[in-house]
């Protein structure tokens, strides 16, 4: 009996549709305006949305220009038995209204500047609620915190993944070392740093990371952006991601006309930094003026896109990715799970395997068999990213 309860929870578990996730990414799809209900749309279709912590840690001992924080965000109260129940609160909300799994931010402000147990324990809160966390950070810490942070009593790890996006931008006032930052690169030797502490992490105790580096676009740092995306590809970062300064927050700090960098100007510039043209068309994320996404991947020192808007072949595959794994849950799975899960589709549908094998050959030859090899060792996944935070006034309509 206990032989077949096991197999049960075995088969549950890797179940290709989670029903939960189903019904709420169904319910997803029927909200949104039909005008964003595009052949490449994520949202409800294999996704939710974007989900974060709000208000729990405004906390920040940095002086940037702009800001984003109210006035009195060092204000708030941030003591850690608060801060936790506030983060799951918040993350049980979220739950009910969006479903079982998400990726989720814990994002207010500087994370890292609660102490590593504390820490550690709102992420623990966020993934008892089916959210896979991503910490927000100034990266202005060092190894000592990462370890503990990821170690726990007995230096056993407390996680096997730990998920940061840290924000390095040059108007960003009072960074250990470099208080106020000449340049995009003088800044790079810290980019490179932090995502060193994570190599080293993984080296030295198992714990696998996922970065992403965060900046914030002006007229200021605008012409710096593709010399920095060129100089910083290859340090370990999975994702880059700029946002067009917002003019929210403590006016006090804005110190130009924010609403002169628009979407169009910063993609072109992370576009001269890829090398390529980056189509954010392949797949939308909610409205495309608020969100640009190009997932792809380096082999050596150029970009290649997973899918080629211009080939309708690739297209297709879309098309079949949505329809036989959008309401497979990839979100926080062990790749033991992720891959019965898939296999369980295979089986179902043996078309799978035809257009993936189909893909693979196209991306091959995209690539060239000959670079894929000698660059075998220089292989890394790299997705660019945009959000061009949008006025109420456009909010609704959207």
């Amino acid at each position: 009996m206990r032989v077949l309860a096991r197999l049960r929870v075995v088969e549950r578990a890797t179940r290709p549709e989670n029903l939960e996730f189903a019904a709420a990414a169904d319910c997803r799809w029927r909200e949104p305006p039909d005008h964003v209900k595009t052949p490449g749309q994520v949202l409800g279709r294999h996704g939710v949305g974007c989900e974060g912590t709000h208000g729990v840690f405004p906390k920040c001992n940095f002086a940037c220009t702009p800001c984003y924080r109210s006035r009195d965000a060092n204000r708030v109260r941030i003591d850690s038995s608060h801060t936790v129940r506030a983060v799951d609160a918040q993350m049980e909300l979220l739950e009910r209204l969006c479903g079982p799994v998400a990726h989720a931010q814990l994002i207010g402000s500087k994370v890292c500047l609660l102490p590593p147990d504390d820490h550690a324990a709102a992420l623990r809160a966020m993934r008892s609620r089916g959210r896979e966390p991503m910490s927000f950070t100034h990266g202005d810490f060092g190894y000592d915190y990462l370890e503990r942070l990821a170690l726990g009593s007995g230096g056993t790890p407390r996680f096997a993944r730990l998920s940061f996006a840290a924000r390095f931008d040059r108007f960003m006032y009072g960074r250990k070392g470099i208080s106020r930052p000449a340049s995009e690169r003088s800044l790079n030797p810290y980019r490179k740093q932090f995502a060193d502490m994570f190599t080293r992490l993984r080296e030295e105790h198992g714990v696998r990371s996922l970065l992403a580096q965060d900046m914030t676009v002006t007229l200021g740092n605008l012409a710096e952006v593709a010399e920095m995306i060129r100089d910083c590809h290859a340090m370990g970062y999975r994702m880059f991601s700029f946002q067009p300064a917002a003019m929210v927050g403590d006016n006090r700090r804005w110190k130009e006309n924010y609403r002169e960098v628009t979407s169009d100007t910063v993609w072109a510039e992370i576009e001269r930094g890829a090398g390529t043209r980056l189509d954010y068309r392949v797949f939308e994320h909610g409205d495309v003026r608020c969100n640009h996404v190009a997932y792809g991947f380096y082999v050596g020192e150029r970009w290649h896109p997973f899918l080629d808007g211009g080939d309708p072949r690739d297209l297709r595959t879309r098309d079949a990715f949505f329809r036989y794994l959008g309401r497979v849950s990839f979100t926080g799975a062990p790749t033991a799970v992720l891959a019965v899960r898939l296999g369980r589709v295979i089986a179902r549908h043996p078309r799978v395997a035809v257009i993936a094998v189909g893909w693979a050959v196209r991306a091959v030859h995209r690539v060239g068999l000959f670079n894929l090899w000698q660059h075998r060792r220089r292989i890394r996944l790299c997705t660019f990213v945009m959000h061009h935070f949008m006025d109420a006034v456009d909010v609704t309509p959207a």
